[in-house]
Formats: structure tokens, sequence, C-alpha cells
């Protein structure tokens, strides 16, 4: 398993447009890509679930990838993340 946090620094934090992209990402990965935000532990691979965890800009996630790809899927994800998801 690989972890890390990470900050959220996009302007309007993980609302529907940044959370389709970030699981279209992930969802390119066999690992599991999870996070956990405050108190809510969401799967990356869900629209629903990631907004469902409410992230906020100047949030801080824990992000969490475990499978056969899992360095990949991690640095690809976190490179995304922090660029701002593309706002």
């Amino acid at each position: 398993m690989v972890k890390g946090r990470i900050a959220i620094t996009n302007p309007s934090g993980l609302h529907l447009r940044p959370a389709g992209l970030l699981c279209k990402e992930a969802m390119k990965f066999k690992s599991q890509v999870t996070f956990i935000a405050g108190n809510t532990t969401a799967n990356a691979k869900s629209v629903l679930s990631v907004l469902g965890a409410c992230v906020k800009t100047g949030d801080e996630i824990e992000l969490m990838c475990e499978g056969d790809d899992e360095e990949k899927a991690f640095n690809t994800i976190k490179a995304i993340i922090e660029s701002g998801l593309n706002e």
C-alpha cells in the first residue's frame, strides 16, 4: 500500500467536475484507490463517494492506493490533485 497526505488547492474543492476528473483518472488503474477526508473514507473510483466526502479548498486528504500498479496510481493521482484538477 502506498499512501500520503495531499492538500486540496483548487478553488472549489472536489465539486462535480473535479470529482469526475479524479474518478476518471483513478479508474485507469487496477489498484484500489481510496482517500480519507475527515471521518469519511471515499472510493476515488466513484463520483458519488468522492462528492459525499465533501472535500473543500484547503482540506487535506490521505490518498491510499493498493494493488499491482499502486505506485503509478498514487503518483499520477497525486500529481493531478496538486495541479488543481484543471481549475
